[in-house]
């Protein structure tokens, strides 16, 4: 992360050009206003004009380039009238077309330094103008093993126009020996008729010509490619005679062009490699982000469209609830004595009319967990103890114990509403069944944290189990309420202990041997949720390194696809958005930063509003379904900076964890029994 920090600076500073071509208005009282356009340190921190060799001789020079599009003509241009030609450079634009630029140098041409962004030279810091010219020459050490002392500053017009201030500072840059070239003809403005103000300024008699500026890259490129040759054709006509700026100056061509020794050359070359891997970089980036937002589109779009199935098609099914087989619950239980008896309550006061026998499995609790239920008394509640095996092995040993063919399980901290075993059990009717979900609800959402796992339950978890169910492939049966036929647990060996994540595991298992898992919307259950980051880190952990486990476990179904549809629907769309998108998440956030800093900000802040706008869409239909107040919404965007980075993190961290081959240990969470059941929420009798 800090490299590709590192690399989005480089490449966000290096090549972020700071301004467009403009000057300032000519004036007669200009200090150099009767200068000529080649300008040379006076020796006290000023500037003085060098008088152009003698003759009618013009110097065509080009700004802003290389551009790939743009400056191949022009040089074509030039090649074909055998007219040499001065190429002022940005350090920039060098690094992106090396080509270019050792063409210019191979084929005869001349090059300047126009600095690296093109800032104002006057207006930034001594440290910032030697850095700009600096990075050019470096750049053209590597590309063409040159550097140039001739340069022009950007926003330079003609010696008129040169203000007091950009002599103060051009003199400092002319006194380390560079020769300053303006210009005498500005060719800017294109709109003349005709082929612009310089045939008009270059025909008095015993004019002896100067410097045309011009543009391959940046300002009006297209004008200049359109009326070159028609300068060209009408200035030879004059008499005038094409020649580089060095020449110009009364020196041989490319006098101004210098070769560099060993050292230069290598780290020349070492800053343009690094120009270009921290390009590459942002162009990767660049496409995955475009990918990413593609995909998160795409999902928004088909959760809820297929949730919405989901519903019309559970409301009908729950609608009827005259099934009501034997049921025996297990409920798992360590060191849960804080809320086991509130648990064991709920479940014994259900409201269903068949017999049903809650059994709860101590495994080895150190605290009195089996002792408060004991103590209870309550018909129908048998308590069984064993040794610490784990939450699979007190599942098993409750399964063993069952009498029922249909088996619920419980977490010890979850509170069931008096109707929840009865809308729990309606989709067994149908026989290829073999596990349905319930509806988990944050029981402890008073807090910003509480809220945010509340959100993510409702709009996240529970919108993904209704499109899941329309595709055919639920991968997670939740440990807080689900429930199970006895075959399907035998068909696939049990609960095994293999995974962190056991609920995920038994659900791949038994939807990979055929049978359907269904999920129950009014089948609810109040579970305590992680009450402090830490918390929550330790819970999340275990569900992202056991969910890896889980899709690792069960590749092979890939390779199967007679082996349900977890396969073929279920394992991608985790892979996809549920491993390989937070790893690309951090990135997408630095991208996002870096456009606002380097590029123009407005695009990344309308991506991000809009991104909130659907997610608040999103949660809005999602609370109405699961018939939740919308009030906790406001603390969404929030969630969206903080709560997702936090996820994400997590994710990035149990995937290193895995690489490494690091085995991670169950933690259980600490328990304060602030579980709030609200009255249920009225619930639509008709579709």
């Amino acid at each position: 992360m800090a490299m590709v920090v590192v690399l989005l600076l480089v490449d966000g500073i290096t090549t972020k050009t700071l301004g467009a071509s403009g000057t300032d208005a000519p004036s007669a009282d200009a200090p150099l206003a009767a200068s000529g356009p080649i300008l040379v340190s006076d020796g006290h921190g000023g500037l003085v004009s060098r008088a152009p060799a003698p003759g009618r001789r013009i110097a065509l020079t080009f700004d802003d380039g290389p551009s790939a599009r743009w400056t191949p003509r022009i040089l074509s241009i030039l090649e074909r009238a055998h007219v040499p030609g001065t190429f002022f450079e940005m350090g920039s634009n060098a690094v992106r077309a090396p080509a270019l630029t050792r063409r210019i140098v191979r084929d005869g041409f001349e090059l300047g330094n126009h600095t690296f962004t093109h800032p104002d030279l006057a207006t930034i810091p001594a440290w910032q103008r030697d850095l700009q010219l600096g990075m050019t020459e470096s750049a053209f050490s590597g590309i063409v093993r040159l550097q140039t002392r001739l340069v022009r500053p950007p926003y330079a017009s003609t010696p008129d126009a040169i203000t007091p201030k950009q002599i103060a500072v051009w003199g400092q840059i002319a006194a380390k020996g560079y020769t300053i070239a303006v210009t005498n003809y500005d060719t800017r403005d294109w709109s003349q008729p005709g082929v612009s103000s310089i045939l008009a300024a270059a025909t008095p008699a015993g004019s002896q010509g100067g410097i045309v500026m011009m543009h391959d890259g940046g300002g009006n490129r297209a004008q200049t490619v359109a009326a070159l040759p028609r300068v060209i054709a009408r200035l030879r006509q004059r008499g005038f005679h094409f020649v580089t700026v060095a020449q110009l100056a009364g020196k041989t061509r490319g006098a101004f062009m210098i070769p560099v020794g060993g050292w230069e050359r290598f780290r020349g070359r070492l800053f343009v490699a690094m120009l270009a891997v921290a390009r590459t970089v942002t162009t990767v980036l660049t496409v995955i982000v475009f990918a990413v937002a593609v995909l998160v589109a795409l999902r928004m779009l088909l959760v809820l469209a297929l949730a919405s199935v989901q519903v019309r098609r559970g409301r009908r099914r729950e609608a009827d609830t005259s099934f009501v087989p034997p049921v025996s619950i297990i409920v798992p239980a360590y060191n849960e004595a804080v809320g086991i008896e509130r648990c064991v309550r709920s479940l014994a006061r259900s409201d269903y009319p068949s017999p049903f026998e809650v059994i709860v499995v101590d495994d080895g609790s150190t605290d009195d967990t089996a002792d408060r239920v004991r103590a209870l008394g309550l018909a129908g509640v048998q308590v069984i103890t064993q040794a610490n095996a784990g939450k699979p092995k007190a599942l098993n040993t409750g399964l063993t114990a069952a009498a029922n063919e249909i088996v619920v399980t419980v977490d010890g901290d979850t509170v069931f509403e008096p109707d929840s075993l009865l809308h729990l059990v309606q989709p067994f009717r149908e026989a290829d069944v073999g596990a349905v979900s319930g509806n988990t609800k944050v029981g402890n959402r008073t807090g910003l944290l509480g809220r945010w796992q509340h959100i993510e339950y409702v709009m996240a978890f529970n919108l993904d189990r209704r499109m899941y169910e329309v595709l055919g492939c639920m991968p997670t049966v939740p440990g807080a309420i689900g429930a199970f036929r006895r075959a399907a647990l035998v068909d696939v060996g049990g609960v095994s202990g293999a995974t962190l994540a056991e609920d995920t595991d038994v659900t791949m298992a038994i939807g990979r041997g055929g049978w359907r898992v269904l999920y129950a919307e009014d089948a609810r259950a109040w579970t305590e949720a992680p009450s402090t980051l830490s918390g929550l880190w330790r819970q999340r952990s275990r569900w992202s390194y056991g969910t890896l486990q889980s899709l690792w476990k069960h590749r092979g179904a890939l390779l199967h696809p007679k082996e349900g549809r977890i396969g073929s629907r279920a394992l991608p769309y985790m892979v996809l958005f549920q491993v390989l998108l937070p790893l690309a998440a951090p990135l997408i956030d630095l991208f996002a930063i870096y456009s606002i800093l380097f590029l123009d900000p407005l695009p990344i802040l309308a991506f991000w509003v809009a991104f909130n706008a659907c997610q608040m869409v999103l949660a809005w239909v999602a609370f109405g379904w699961d018939h939740e107040s919308r009030s906790p919404l406001w603390s969404m965007p929030l969630q969206q900076i903080v709560y997702r980075q936090l996820m994400y993190l997590v994710v990035i961290d149990s995937l290193m964890v895995a690489l490494m081959g690091t085995r991670l240990h169950w933690h259980r969470l600490s328990r304060t029994g602030e579980v709030e059941v609200p009255p249920p929420a009225p619930r639509p009798t008709t579709l």
